[in-house]
């Protein structure tokens, strides 16, 4: 029998991770399933209120790990043939995990699903793309409400998905080496999708399922700390993927004063 392992990562988000289990809990998968949160070492009592929660796994990093560190420590204690990648900013409305599930079993193809997002208000987020290069970040940023609305409510293959809820088979995130622990938060999303996709496999975006988003919750705390973690996962990105690119995007981040310290 198929088991689907749900791995959470939590950092300071108590209130949010809570709200995430309790939805899952009320609308759980059809199939057999566990729950890891994985904790960078919070100080608001998110273990003991995640301890509290039935059937819910807890695994204290006893640092602040990072968001790839994190997941692939909770991937490699659970036990699932198919893994959720869950934020735990998110709410799982009734019967979306099933047909997330079943849009990735309906294509074989396919390593990875990841669902449509919307905010509390049901506007839906961009939370797929091309690969991060400089022409597509300048394209992304010019995306009007009505070309996302557009585009999110089709299925298609795309070159990445949203790690707030991302759906992988674990032989193919074993064969991609899991996620690049170099990305301490942001950007790890895009680079596993592509070394799926450099393994021959594709990448589904499917509006079957719909999850809510609450976007960046946990990091409401600490603005500063997590706008210099991008700007250092960015960098790392256009390093790894860019690398000639690499030091203008270091000179512009120096010259508007968003250099990461």
């Amino acid at each position: 029998m198929t088991l689907l392992s749900i791995v959470i990562v939590s950092f300071n988000a108590r209130a949010d991770l809570v709200n995430c289990l309790l939805s899952i809990r009320k609308h759980p998968p059809s199939m057999e399933h566990e729950i890891v949160v994985v904790d960078n070492a919070s100080a608001d009592d998110s273990v003991a209120a995640a301890q509290r929660i039935p059937g819910v796994r807890v695994v204290p990093m006893g640092r602040n790990a990072g968001f790839s560190a994190a997941n692939n420590a909770g991937i490699a204690v659970s036990r699932g043939d198919l893994l959720l990648l869950l934020n735990n900013d998110t709410l799982v409305p009734p019967g979306a995990l099933d047909r997330l599930i079943a849009r990735l079993e309906a294509t074989p193809s396919a390593a990875v699903a990841g669902p449509r997002l919307v905010n509390e208000q049901g506007e839906p987020e961009l939370s797929f793309g091309r690969m991060i290069s400089p022409l597509n970040e300048l394209r992304q940023k010019h995306r009007s409400a009505e070309w996302i609305a557009r585009e999110t409510a089709r299925e298609q293959i795309v070159d990445w998905v949203s790690g707030a809820c991302l759906l992988v088979r674990r032989r193919d995130a074993v064969r991609a080496g899991l996620l690049d622990e170099r990305f301490f938060l942001y950007t790890e999303d895009v680079d596993f999708c592509y070394a799926l996709r450099r393994l021959g496999r594709k990448i589904l975006f499917t509006p079957a399922a719909e999850i809510t988003h609450l976007r960046g919750r946990s990091r409401a705390s600490q603005p500063g700390a997590s706008t210099a973690a991008y700007r250092r996962s960015h960098v790392a990105f256009y390093e790894k993927h860019h690398p000639l690119a690499a030091p203008l995007l270091k000179t512009y981040l120096r010259w508007k004063g968003q250099w990461p310290v």
